[in-house]
């Protein structure tokens, strides 16, 4: 391409449209004032919805309870590990009962390795809280999990109630450093890639959280319905996240849209499968805790509420991406109707969909693929597996959130066809006619 340096007599631009060509590789012109109003006369009393709803249901805080001192309810402090030093296992475990010799079971190859092997004598120092200096003994069994090395940070559990020998114990190591610096890289990175946009994300990214942590998860432990408290908190959380990412446009309007109509689906359809499979949502030590810690949570409307905000963030990718699509076919295309821009936008949604949906199932199986091994350990056959509760709430987790995302390529390739083919191009803004008869000569290359 010839630089602009060596044209031999550029032509000055017209009057009224100086730097035109400028715009012709941006965003799509703006939609006309009329359609303008009416995408705001739907998404603003939503939106007002929205906040209504966060103002009554806001929790102010997560309510008390008195610790049982089981699993995540125990308090804890910071520790450090200053010594560590070998020693026979049999010195350290001479309290406990003999082994019988049998090592053809787990329990009795343990009891053998706490004998006989050499376990780990670590001395820990309490780093935080009232009783920070304080030192404390904990014993490694040779076959443990998690090894302590010196110079390690640890979480250690307090008891006040237990012995002062025993009020201490390690329960965790302590993952802050390496979390915190893995943070950083992904902030990094987004920001490097993304420049304005990636810095908007991990905006809308801070804004989910706040939600999440400040609104819904208080909300259900004060006793709110967790389907209601789900679907304001991740309608909050949709329209920060898409028009903090996005923009305040028509497009991010029709996306909004778009997911609040799969949302809908997918809440029906949850409801609907968890009553009939008769899925109580209480199926672990954790949902156990929380039930026993707060009867009245509904555990069901519990497990419907996290379905909704799971699909939530693929849902986002979803429609946005369908919406973009059928902006630029009509821009490419100004004269095809709304049918031809539903038909090209499907198409490209069918791709979409079979993607995101594999992605959804091994996400799900993933994160599920330890219980998994244990049924394949007792050699199940799929139907008794698929029939336990713990993973028929999977399935219907995964299931329902697929046919929600499988639905909002259909729903928002239409409205996003309506709205872009309903669009008066006489009615724009002067911006956007002035951009028109730039698209010429180097302004088309430009934007090729």
């Amino acid at each position: 391409m010839t630089s602009p340096q060596s044209d031999p007599a550029p032509q000055p631009p017209p009057q009224g449209h100086s730097h035109g060509h400028t715009h012709s590789h941006g965003p799509a012109a703006p939609v006309s004032k009329h359609l303008r109003k009416v995408i705001a006369a739907v998404v603003i009393p939503f939106a007002t919805a929205v906040v209504v709803g966060l103002i009554a249901f806001w929790p102010g805080g997560v309510p008390d309870h008195e610790r049982t001192g089981v699993g995540f309810d125990r308090q804890t402090q910071d520790g450090k590990v200053v010594q560590v030093v070998q020693v026979d296992c049999a010195d350290v475990n001479a309290a406990q009962v003999p082994p019988t010799g049998d090592t053809s079971t787990p329990s009795g190859r343990e009891a053998v390795n706490e004998q006989e092997g050499e376990c780990k004598k670590a001395t820990v120092e309490v780093t935080s809280g009232d009783d920070k200096g304080r030192k404390f003994v904990e014993v490694v069994q040779p076959d443990a999990p998690r090894q302590l090395k010196e110079g390690q940070g640890v979480v250690v559990a307090y008891a006040p109630d237990a012995p002062r020998d025993l009020q201490y114990s390690v329960t965790d190591v302590n993952r802050k450093v390496p979390m915190t610096l893995l943070a950083a890289i992904f902030a990094l990175a987004v920001v490097a890639v993304g420049r304005l946009r990636g810095v908007m994300a991990l905006v809308a990214l801070a804004v989910s959280f706040a939600v999440l942590t400040l609104f819904i998860l208080p909300a259900i432990l004060q006793g709110s319905n967790p389907l209601v408290v789900a679907v304001i908190g991740a309608s909050a959380i949709m329209l920060a996240a898409l028009y903090l990412c996005h923009g305040v446009t028509a497009r991010t309007s029709v996306a909004v849209v778009g997911t609040l109509i799969s949302l809908l689906l997918i809440g029906l359809l949850g409801s609907l499968f968890i009553g009939w499979a008769s899925l109580s949502g209480n199926t672990d030590d954790n949902t156990g805790l929380i039930h026993g810690l707060y009867p009245d949570i509904d555990m069901s409307g519990l497990l419907l509420a996290g379905i909704i905000i799971g699909s939530l963030g693929v849902l986002d990718d979803v429609t946005v991406t369908q919406t973009s699509a059928v902006w630029e076919l009509h821009q490419a295309d100004p004269q095809m109707g709304w049918r031809g821009l539903y038909r090209a936008g499907i198409r490209i949604g069918r791709d979409h969909i079979a993607s995101v949906v594999n992605t959804l199932v091994l996400a799900y199986a993933g994160a599920a693929l330890p219980l998994l091994l244990l049924f394949s350990i007792a050699q199940s056959s799929v139907g008794t597996v698929a029939n336990s509760e713990l993973v028929a709430e999977e399935i219907v987790r995964t299931l329902v959130g697929s046919i929600g995302l499988v639905a909002s390529v259909p729903v928002t390739t239409v409205l996003a066809a309506l709205v872009v083919s309903a669009d008066r191009p006489g009615a724009r803004t002067s911006s956007s006619t002035a951009a028109a008869p730039a698209r010429t000569g180097r302004g088309r290359r430009r934007k090729a």
